[in-house]
């Protein structure tokens, strides 16, 4: 029977560093990570055993394409290259967890090391690199069903089917990854209560809810979910004018309050119900009409309430100003006076670069999922996208996480490092000793990029 590297028990004692072995640390960790994966278990996963280090760039592979030809007998083959179209990719995920094993403790077997520090800090590694996937569902804004503040039903998962269909995604490899409270709903419907006899507990024990309209379902706690009303600020209504699907320039009076809605904020439209940027106001303190993108996904009344969801402003005055282009740590602002919550849609301006808060964000300072796509000027608008959950359908191939070996530490260093590559994954882990707190340090840590490789391969069910 094929042991784990859990079962290879061994003694750990005070100082004793032949007895901290990264080796099995390392591999440990690693399997730990996968198993606890979700999103990131689904993408297309590109991996080379290249040491590289922060910041760099490197070239993905976008899984190439073929189209079939017919002949009939003397006629040639049509020979088509075999070639995947280069992407490239920032390496701006260095995720890492660092935890001290104080002297007192390391009397206990290496088992009982992983069960009480190596499991918790590789599930919040695998929660991080979830996030990090998960926050690129919002650059598939132009492919959605659903509404926001409406939970789905099978026909809402047979309207993402067929928008896969039509943007020609491969039916085999699609996956749908839905909020826990999105699952609590579809497992009210019939069609997916035989979820539960379906038999495959491996599956269920890896969050896999069954394979229904070509879609595998998988439930995750990391998918965007954000309370309804924790960033409403104000709200109007529609006033005539356009009310049809696809209409981008909306009429409107009755703002509550002394609030004017700014370029760069995000709304929803009773009716509609669909995450909409405003990129124009007209009127001033008293608008009369707002320009909104991508437009309405559904036909609206008149005197539909709109709902607007309070923006930030970029707080960076310091020379110098603003934030350039990969800056890839917290971004300072002033406001909303409630904190984005983790996953929530977070944009900059108009300029069309879509992000998700990550970690925990306050009302003065959000950490990204991803480095900025593009500078951003102080006082700029922080907008902040809509409450609702944001389930996720999409292929394998609609999404690259490229992952690459970090280095060890140099010989004389006094740390003991190994590296550790298997499944498109790499882990790092790194023992050092700390005489001031009297313990070994052990970190942690993995190198990786993400990065959206075709948008006509995903589809966002709103719930």
């Amino acid at each position: 029977m094929k042991k784990t590297m859990s079962q290879y028990w061994k003694t750990v004692f005070a100082n004793d560093n032949d007895a901290l072995v990264p080796e099995i640390w390392a591999q440990e960790a690693l399997m730990i990570l996968e198993a606890n994966m979700v999103a990131a278990n689904l993408v297309y996963r590109d991996f080379e055993n290249e040491i590289a280090q922060y910041g760099d760039t490197v070239n993905a592979h976008r899984p190439g394409t073929f189209t079939a030809k017919r002949k009939v007998d003397g006629d040639n083959v049509t020979v088509q290259d075999a070639t995947a179209t280069n992407v490239p990719v920032k390496l701006d995920q260095h995720l890492h967890v660092s935890f001290l094993i104080y002297d007192g403790e390391e009397s206990k077997s290496f088992k009982d090391l992983v069960e009480l520090y190596l499991r918790p800090a590789l599930i919040a590694q695998a929660m991080g690199l979830d996030q990090v996937v998960l926050g690129q569902v919002y650059e598939f804004l132009g492919n959605t069903v659903g509404k926001l503040g409406t939970d789905p039903d099978a026909d809402t998962v047979i309207a993402a089917n067929e928008v896969m269909n039509t943007n020609r995604a491969p039916v085999v490899g699609r996956n749908m990854i839905v909020t826990p409270n999105a699952e609590g709903a579809l497992l009210s419907e019939t069609e997916f209560t035989k979820v539960n006899e379906s038999g495959d507990t491996a599956g269920l024990r890896d969050a896999r809810l069954g394979r229904k309209f070509n879609f595998d379902f998988f439930m995750s706690q990391n998918c965007p979910s954000v309370a309804v009303g924790s960033t409403i600020n104000a709200a109007g209504d529609i006033n005539a004018g356009n009310l049809t699907i696809g209409s981008t320039v909306l009429t409107m009076h009755g703002i509550t309050g002394t609030y004017t809605p700014l370029a760069g904020m995000w709304c929803t439209i009773a009716g509609d119900m669909t995450p909409q940027l405003i990129t124009s106001v007209t009127g001033g303190s008293t608008p009369t009409s707002i320009t909104i993108t991508p437009g309405l996904r559904h036909d609206i009344a008149d005197g539909a309430i709109i709902t607007f969801y309070t923006n930030g402003v970029i707080n960076q005055a310091v020379s110098p100003t603003g934030y350039a282009l990969g800056w890839n740590k917290n971004i300072v602002h002033t406001g909303p006076a409630v904190a984005p919550k983790t996953g929530q849609l977070i944009s900059m301006g108009v300029d069309g670069y879509k992000y998700a808060a990550m970690s925990t964000p306050t009302t003065t300072q959000t950490l990204l999922n991803r480095s900025l796509d593009a500078a951003v000027a102080n006082a700029a608008v922080m907008g902040i996208g809509p409450a609702g959950e944001y389930c996720f359908g999409f292929h394998r191939n609609a999404m690259a996480l490229v992952v690459r070996p970090l280095a060890a530490p140099r010989a004389g260093t006094g740390a003991l490092s190994y590296v550790a590559n298997y499944n498109g994954l790499s882990v790092r882990v790194t023992i050092t000793y700390d005489g001031n707190a009297q313990g070994h340090l052990v970190t942690v840590d993995l190198l990786a990029g993400v990065k959206t490789l075709d948008t006509n391969l995903g589809v966002i069910m709103f719930a």
